[in-house]
């Protein structure tokens, strides 16, 4: 919830700068699942930024679009297998986003719904150094909504007596208000 939270505020302050989609008939993704695993995310992510100043980029959005289609739009145990077979085949040339846009049917819907829950979580950043310099990076840019110097370690809330066993407490307050 969280991320989808973060993706779709980061979604709405740069999708009119990228580009322009009209909402307008029935052509707009209405709904999607967004199950992809852990391990995919982490190895397209990696990727991504380990490509970013090669000659050939790896967009993260396209890696995990096309382990969609190749799995049937589920992650399992091929998936991170998927993303590693088509990162060698457009790191060789052999197949463009257009070539896979055209060769899949379902490509361009999971591109879309990834990018419309991942668009813009990772890129160009400054960060300030120990001189308080800042330096420009390229990485994962999406981050905690609770800034740094600022954690809140007493939570008297009790979800563990009242059966919410979810991983993240603001995911608690934000989904079951007490």
């Amino acid at each position: 919830m969280t991320l989808m939270l973060a993706a779709g505020i980061l979604l709405y302050e740069n999708r009119f700068q990228e580009q322009q989609v009209s909402q307008t008939g029935d052509s707009f993704i209405k709904w999607v699942d967004f199950n992809v695993s852990k391990e995919a995310l982490k190895k397209a992510c990696l990727m991504d930024v380990a490509s970013y100043e090669s000659e050939i980029h790896l967009d993260w959005i396209t890696l995990l679009a096309y382990a969609a289609v190749r799995g049937g739009g589920e992650f399992g145990s091929k998936s991170t297998q998927y993303i590693d077979d088509i990162a060698a085949q457009i790191t060789a040339g052999e197949i463009s986003e257009e070539e896979l846009k055209e060769k899949y049917k379902y490509f361009s819907y999971y591109y879309e719904a990834y990018a419309a829950v991942l668009g813009g979580m990772i890129g160009e950043y400054e960060i300030e150094d120990e001189r308080g310099d800042y330096q420009k990076k390229y990485g994962l840019k999406a981050f905690s909504p609770i800034a740094a110097g600022f954690s809140y370690q007493d939570y008297d809330d009790d979800s563990d007596k009242i059966g919410l066993n979810q991983k993240n407490l603001f995911i608690n307050i934000a989904t079951n208000p007490l």
